[in-house]
């Protein structure tokens, strides 16, 4: 299969590895992957923060971007986040038919309707639940909102990650409540969200896990900049890392990152490209494990 990735904002600017996990996993199954360097924001942010006439070029620019990559051949497109999934699912065409363009709504509809997040594509459309990973460490899952909600992807990834090798999976407390990031509103209730973290964090801990693992960068973020000001020794690690993992990998090691399709070549610290996730804003909590 030819296979598109959205990298997504959080993935080309602050945690690179998942979307280069995700690129290494299809390859590693046997597709062919292919990434459209001019790919931009899919607009989610604009959108959930009420600025949708400022998010209609957005969504356009994200339309025509992948529409071009579907017309060349892509069978799907793979998003590793469930958020920017359903944004494309749920916001776009809305967005579009706000703006008074049918034309761009029923295009967002066909795009929407080949685009999945990570665990969709491998379950559902690829079939696969053993993607001939190794990860030996204790690992805890959060299902993330819009996966949990507006994605509804139900145990596909805890499937996925019991199928692999030296994982030892381990249930999370009060699992499907929400971390409190939420993008804006992390910032603008900040209060509120801490202390919806706090419990959170509380959660993982009591987990007794090694590494706290999702499917979206922005919620390991908020979750892993607690736990690293905390100093809990707990790592938050994207699913699609796990997945691409195999035996004789060290993913706490630095990592060049190189982007052949757009040409350039970045070094990142283990804590830069995504060991240590946290939004400037987050504040210490009285956690008890």
């Amino acid at each position: 299969m030819r296979i598109a990735v959205v990298a997504t904002c959080l993935g080309d600017a602050m945690f690179p590895r998942a979307p280069i996990a995700t690129v290494q996993l299809l390859e590693r199954l046997g597709h062919e992957v292919v990434f459209p360097a001019d790919q931009t924001c899919c607009g989610q942010m604009h959108v959930n923060t009420g600025y949708l006439d400022a998010a209609l070029p957005v969504v356009r620019h994200h339309v025509e971007v992948f529409g071009r990559a579907l017309a060349d051949g892509a069978d799907a497109i793979v998003v590793p986040s469930g958020s920017c999934v359903g944004s494309v699912r749920h916001q776009h065409a809305m967005v579009a038919r706000r703006g008074g363009d049918e034309g761009l709504a029923t295009a967002a509809e066909q795009g929407a309707a080949r685009t999945y997040e990570l665990s969709e594509l491998l379950v559902d459309v690829l079939g696969v639940t053993d993607v001939g990973a190794y990860y030996p460490h204790r690992v805890t899952y959060h299902p993330t909102c819009h996966s949990l909600r507006m994605l509804r992807v139900g145990d596909k990834p805890l499937q996925l990650l019991r199928a692999v090798r030296g994982l030892d999976l381990v249930d999370l407390p009060d699992a499907e409540v929400c971390c409190g990031f939420g993008g804006t509103f992390a910032v603008k209730n900040a209060e509120t969200s801490t202390a919806m973290l706090a419990d959170k964090m509380g959660n993982v801990l009591a987990s007794k896990a090694e590494v706290c693992t999702a499917g979206d960068s922005s919620c390991l973020m908020h979750i892993g900049g607690g736990l690293s000001r905390l100093r809990a020794g707990v790592k938050t690690v994207h699913l699609a890392e796990i997945l691409a993992s195999t035996d004789g990998d060290d993913r706490s090691a630095d990592v060049i990152v190189e982007d052949a399709a757009v040409g350039r070549s970045t070094r990142r610290t283990g804590e830069a490209a995504g060991q240590a996730h946290g939004p400037a804003g987050a504040r210490d909590q009285g956690v008890r494990a």
